[in-house]
């Protein structure tokens, strides 16, 4: 397909992943008003704020961090897997995030983190999460069900941001997160299926049918990890994500060898320290000598919060789009479906 107007994009998605993106502005504010609603303890926890959970559910933590930066007072931590960190106890706040609720790795992680006596919240739409948490009296975040969990972006960063402030890792971020969501409103006009040619479909169209590696530094990072999953899973294509400066002490030694279907991505933030910009300047520019396509986004809006919800609006409908010029329905991801079948 060539052709990227709404109607053309609407008949091939099946689950309206586009109209979930495009409602971040909404969710935004929307996400606040639940965390709010959860009536989650403030205490001060010196150990800080631990993550638990899988795929789309998880990345709230890396944005939320992200977006937080150097103001962080206590440490915030993404938990993968079936058990939180060994040190988790009552000086952290523990947030187990299952959009589904039945996600095996953050049911057993709650239970973990319960017997380790830490306090926990429950991010979720119901499911087995919920269940257990009312019955142990833990609050939750209640989420719109019907979506992707891809799609709850904006509801679990926004509750992990929420939680972090309620549990002394940061000051409150509510003024950015507001202000998130009207910048995210603008740049849905701009970036959106109505807009017709714009920095999105630019982007989608010039990285094509190569494999997208994008690259991130100090708050760009997890966007870049949110961009790499967002190709995987809406436009069923191999993407992956660098960080930098760690890929200028190996990666770059693959330019110009193995790199001929490869579009290098370098997500940028304005302001960022001088020697990351000369870092991206100067990796972007090896890349481009080595004959490696590259393209360079920069973030926009002027807080944290801004900037990380900008790249992940923009990365999501890049990916919609790319599905969308390969002919693909965006929405399904059956092979997860039947692992998870597999796994029983």
């Amino acid at each position: 397909m060539t052709d990227l107007t709404r109607q053309a994009i609407d008949a091939l998605d099946s689950g309206s992943v586009i109209e979930d993106a495009l409602a971040m502005p909404h969710q935004m504010g929307d996400a606040l008003w639940r965390a709010d609603s959860a009536g989650i303890d403030r205490a001060d926890r010196p150990l800080g704020l631990v993550v638990c959970g899988m795929g789309g559910s998880a990345v709230g933590g890396d944005l939320a961090a992200a977006a937080i930066g150097a103001r962080a007072e206590r440490p915030i931590v993404t938990s993968r897997g079936y058990a939180p960190p060994s040190w988790v106890g009552p000086g952290c706040l523990v947030l187990c995030s299952s959009y589904s609720g039945n996600t095996e790795e953050t049911l057993a992680s709650f239970e973990a983190a319960g017997a380790a006596g830490a306090p926990r919240v429950a991010l979720t739409t119901g499911g087995k999460l919920a269940e257990a948490a009312r019955a142990a009296g833990v609050p939750v975040i209640g989420v719109p069900s019907g979506m992707q969990p891809r799609s709850a972006v904006a509801y679990v960063t926004v509750g992990t941001l929420v939680c972090a402030e309620l549990a002394g890792v940061t000051p409150s971020l509510r003024g950015e997160i507001e202000a998130a969501g009207a910048l995210l409103e603008s740049l849905c006009a701009e970036w959106g299926p109505d807009a017709g040619d714009s920095e999105a479909t630019q982007l989608a169209r010039t990285i094509g049918s190569a494999v997208a590696l994008v690259y991130g530094a100090g708050s760009t990072a997890a966007p870049a990890g949110r961009w790499k999953t967002q190709i995987n899973e809406n436009a069923k294509a191999a993407a992956f994500r660098s960080e930098l400066p760690e890929a200028d002490h190996n990666e770059i030694c693959a330019y110009g060898h193995d790199s001929a279907q490869v579009h290098a991505v370098f997500l940028e933030q304005p302001g960022a320290p001088e020697r990351i910009s000369r870092r991206v300047e100067l990796t972007a520019g090896l890349a481009a000598d080595a004959g490696v396509p590259v393209s360079r986004v920069q973030a926009r809006g002027e807080s944290g919060v801004e900037q990380v919800m900008s790249l992940v609006l923009l990365g999501d409908l890049v990916s919609i789009y790319m599905a969308a010029l390969h002919d693909v329905d965006p929405t399904p991801v059956e092979p997860i479906e039947r692992f998870k079948q597999a796994l029983g």
